[in-house]
């Protein structure tokens, strides 16, 4: 069974704990909007155009009603909310979720400067031992909450071999705004909030059961807003 998670890149996240600040949205004028509705407001999206094959498969699984009425399906809080799995529509209570998708995977289109800041869409995948390429899921995505991080810890992460060198613009990002930067490199960032910050924080604080499912369920659509 396919299972697109992060299992062994959460225990960084709870080792060290932070706080959280909104981040300031960029200015989205002339880039792909969408629209994802949830039970807790409303997050205004930036598709990456540089990112295409990731961009083009959204739009298409949007347009086909692929992602309506579907379910955030694993929430870690100060890490991640993930969604994407098609099973997850109407599912069970306690039903375990997360190996859908929709029969293809995407090729990683992985650019430095697309980090995983705080408000960062991008693409979940199977682990590298079984996917070396770092194939993205068809369908499968999370969207970072992420934490702060001090001066202190990026350098850690950097000694440890878990992110190259931080550029100032990147150590003021995630010293700042906050993120995950364990993730750099490994995960295709197709995307980003522009609206709508806050609805990451609210998703983020539910109760979980201990397979990351939220206790009540948080359903979502996505549409194109341009």
């Amino acid at each position: 069974m396919k299972n697109y998670i992060f299992s062994a890149l959460v225990c960084l996240g709870a080792v060290l704990p932070g706080s959280l600040l909104n981040a300031q949205p960029d200015d989205p004028s002339g880039q792909t909007l969408i629209r994802i509705e949830t039970t807790m407001g409303v997050m205004i999206v930036r598709l990456r155009d540089e990112t295409k094959e990731h961009r083009d498969n959204m739009i298409k699984l949007i347009g086909e009603g692929y992602f309506n009425g579907q379910l955030f399906h694993r929430v870690i809080k100060d890490f991640m909310i993930q969604g994407g799995d098609p099973e997850s529509a109407n599912a069970a209570k306690g039903q375990r979720l997360g190996s859908g998708g929709p029969g293809y995977t995407l090729p990683a289109e992985l650019h430095s400067h697309l980090i995983h800041k705080k408000g960062a869409l991008a693409a979940a995948r199977q682990g590298d031992q079984v996917n070396p390429e770092k194939r993205s899921s068809g369908s499968q995505f999370y969207i970072v909450q992420g934490r702060v991080f001090s001066p202190e810890e990026l350098e850690m992460l950097v000694r440890r071999n878990m992110h190259a060198p931080f550029t100032p613009e990147e150590a003021t990002v995630y010293t700042t705004i906050g993120g995950t930067p364990h993730l750099d490199g490994a995960y295709t960032v197709f995307g980003e909030v522009v609206e709508g910050m806050e609805v990451i924080d609210s998703l983020a604080s539910v109760e979980t059961d201990p397979f990351d499912r939220p206790l009540e369920d948080l359903v979502y659509s996505i549409s194109l807003v341009k």
